[in-house]
């Protein structure tokens, strides 16, 4: 384990996660450079294919340090320091597989999971067997090195990630008659179940932290496109200081969405489960990848709006960015007492949210990134207020809470 909280609050974020997490800021920012020079959206759905390997390696080392990980063992330092070598090569070479060159960091990436496949063998923990895992990174590292040596490199990847999630969070559901395929029902409720292996359970106090830290080094990428974009104009007119505070807006209302009422409700969720695994990949490890990449999406979107000569993409990318930042942190749902006009509305506004793009027309792109802040802003005083309830229904009785989910869900399917 990690540094634990005597309080009882549950594992800590150690320094050398800290410290790993500088590499990925590097390489997630020379994804989101990938995309504003050369801003299409072929080349935005590249960038997503290279953020999910870049995200997968990431939650690997999150995994690894939340189940035995520990500051004060130098062989697990050890580990997490050597895997910063190639997530750093990893990163250098973004731009080359945005131009069809990807073996160096297919390479890499073999590298980066040879390290966490010796991590989770090596030194042995009493009562935790990890071979199932090592010997998936090792098929992945296979996998990752064949693709740096063939065409076609993008499908041997997605079959990496995909077998790596089934193994890291999912690899404790029930193993029952194959012929006979859950219900939804049961699949529901199995995600509310601790795992039945102790040893695969999660912390919730540790990812929640680990995911949140690294949601505001996203966050911090966008305050610093801002920043330098703002530089880069030509004079300090009018247009120089609204673009640049509403930047700054947009980023304090992006953080506020998901710190004041998302990262909390999350963290509670995955505590009343026992720390199941298959939850945590619900709604950290896969629920987490598009608001992320949203954040990529949005600071590549307002950079171009400060250009000289935006492209007209750059009001989309920003439009689209908070769009499906908004759609994953789920901040309109209102929990079990929505009615059929709450659904209606959420998709009118995520709709409004993306036609905002359509502004650019008739107004400059650096007036087009003020309104879409004003948005922002009036999105985060409407989910706060949502989500202000569904807290309280949530720490009032969570028993409770969590049987009217599982209510609705399953009038959701026989409607």
């Amino acid at each position: 384990m990690t540094d634990v909280d005597e309080t009882g609050g549950g594992k800590r974020v150690g320094w050398v996660e800290l410290y790993f997490d500088l590499v990925f800021v590097f390489a997630v920012g020379q994804v989101a450079h990938g995309v504003v020079a050369d801003p299409h959206w072929a080349r935005v759905a590249a960038a997503l294919g290279l953020f999910a390997t870049l995200w997968w390696t990431w939650i690997g080392f999150a995994v690894l340090y939340n189940r035995r990980g520990d500051d004060n063992r130098v062989a697990d330092r050890l580990f997490v320091l050597a895997g910063t070598i190639p997530c750093g090569i990893a990163a250098t070479q973004a731009h080359h597989v945005f131009e069809g060159h990807p073996a160096i960091f297919a390479a890499a990436m073999a590298g980066v999971r040879l390290i966490l496949a010796a991590a989770h063998r090596w030194p042995a923990r009493d009562g935790l067997d990890q071979r199932r895992i090592s010997w998936g990174y090792t098929i992945s590292a296979v996998l990752f090195g064949v693709s740096a040596v063939i065409p076609y490199a993008w499908a041997l990847w997605v079959f990496a990630l995909l077998q790596e999630a089934g193994f890291l969070l999912l690899g404790d559901r029930h193993r029952g008659d194959r012929r006979e395929r859950p219900t939804r029902e049961a699949r529901w409720r199995s995600m509310w179940a601790p795992p039945r292996d102790p040893n695969l359970a999660v912390d919730s106090a540790h990812l929640a932290e680990r995911f949140g830290l690294f949601m505001i080094l996203l966050l911090g990428e966008l305050v610093i496109t801002v920043g330098t974009a703002a530089l880069e104009r030509p004079a300090d007119d009018l247009a120089y200081w609204a673009s640049l505070a509403a930047g700054l807006v947009m980023a304090a209302a992006l953080w506020w969405l998901y710190f004041a009422s998302a990262a909390r409700m999350y963290e509670r969720m995955l505590d009343l489960s026992g720390g199941n695994p298959a939850l945590a990949y619900s709604l950290y490890a896969g629920g987490h990848l598009f608001p992320a990449f949203a954040l990529l999406l949005i600071a590549a979107g307002v950079n171009l709006s400060l250009h000289e000569s935006p492209p007209q993409a750059a009001g989309w990318f920003t439009t689209v960015g908070l769009t499906l930042y908004l759609s994953g942190t789920r901040v309109f749902s209102a929990g079990p007492a929505d009615r059929w006009y709450g659904g209606v509305a959420r998709i009118a506004a995520l709709a409004a949210t993306v036609c905002l793009a359509f502004l650019g027309r008739v107004l400059p792109a650096p007036a087009v990134v003020v309104v879409v802040a004003v948005w922002a802003v009036g999105a985060t005083v409407v989910a706060a207020g949502i989500r202000h309830r569904v807290l309280d229904r949530f720490g009032a009785d969570p028993v409770a809470f969590v049987r009217g989910l599982e209510t609705a869900r399953r009038k959701a399917a026989d409607h």
